[in-house]
């Protein structure tokens, strides 16, 4: 029978963390200038760590706001970090600004992402990358990797297929590797899976990866930029990402500037 994470001390789970960044006890110790000793006694139970010590090593083992607020719970401390639902109005402030943005980018696309690549937003130029997909795959909520990737959804039409499909797989994996969410390694096993063989190693064919996309028998080329809260301190907020793409050829740029 498996163990659950919160069912663990505080100690096997730091321990757990600082193994998954790769670090030994005197590789964070010369990090967060906290002595070997004293982490290993937190480590095996022995010594009881402050809630101000566990901040502190949070921050260099770099774990997410909702990992940090299990870790305290787990040493008998109250949670930090709200993590608030999107209509929350303690939040309205911060989701209509970035809205905002989404509307500011017209006529171009743009969509509003929570962690997982779930859409929360996207403006109206968004509407015309995703028609013809299974409207199953556009039932809520909506994950924008798998419905680029699925072979019912945008697959058939993305030119570049191998690249653009590798090039996401690295995106969902690097994260998966950073947060350890189950989610996150379920979506690059899903991902992988519909890319099989096509995420070998691919030529890159210019200073930047792009989207190539077939938007009713034109195709369309697009390269993408990513902005997140560098402030967050709501667990939801922090990863939320705002994904923004812009025409990577003149004709793509007309096309739309047209619309």
């Amino acid at each position: 029978m498996s163990v659950a994470v919160e069912a663990l001390p505080v100690g096997a789970l730091l321990r757990t963390w600082r193994e998954r960044r790769r670090f030994s006890q005197q590789e964070l110790s010369n990090r967060s200038r906290v002595s070997t000793r004293h982490l290993s006694r937190v480590e095996t139970g022995r010594a009881r760590p402050t809630p101000e010590m566990l901040m502190h090593l949070f921050n260099h083992l770099d774990v997410p706001l909702r990992d940090r607020n299990r870790l305290l719970l787990a040493a008998g401390y109250a949670p930090r970090y709200q993590d608030r639902r999107w209509d929350d109005v303690s939040i309205a402030v911060v989701m209509d600004g970035m809205r905002r943005l989404l509307g500011a980018h017209l006529p171009y696309p743009a969509l509003l992402l929570d962690d997982h690549w779930d859409i929360v937003d996207a403006n109206a130029a968004v509407d015309q990358l995703l028609a013809g997909c299974a409207p199953e795959l556009l039932e809520p909520p909506v994950n924008v990797v798998r419905v680029c990737l699925h072979p019912d959804g945008l697959a058939g039409r993305i030119g570049n297929l191998a690249e653009w499909g590798s090039h996401l797989l690295r995106q969902v994996s690097h994260r998966a590797e950073r947060t350890h969410d189950q989610r996150h390694h379920e979506l690059a096993t899903e991902i992988a899976e519909y890319l099989g063989k096509t995420d070998a190693a691919t030529p890159l064919t210019g200073p930047v990866i792009t989207l190539e996309i077939d938007v009713d028998g034109t195709t369309l080329r697009f390269f993408s930029t990513s902005a997140t809260l560098s402030t967050a301190s709501d667990a939801a907020l922090e990863g939320l990402h705002l994904e923004t793409f812009l025409p990577a050829d003149d004709r793509t740029r007309r096309r739309l500037d047209q619309r």
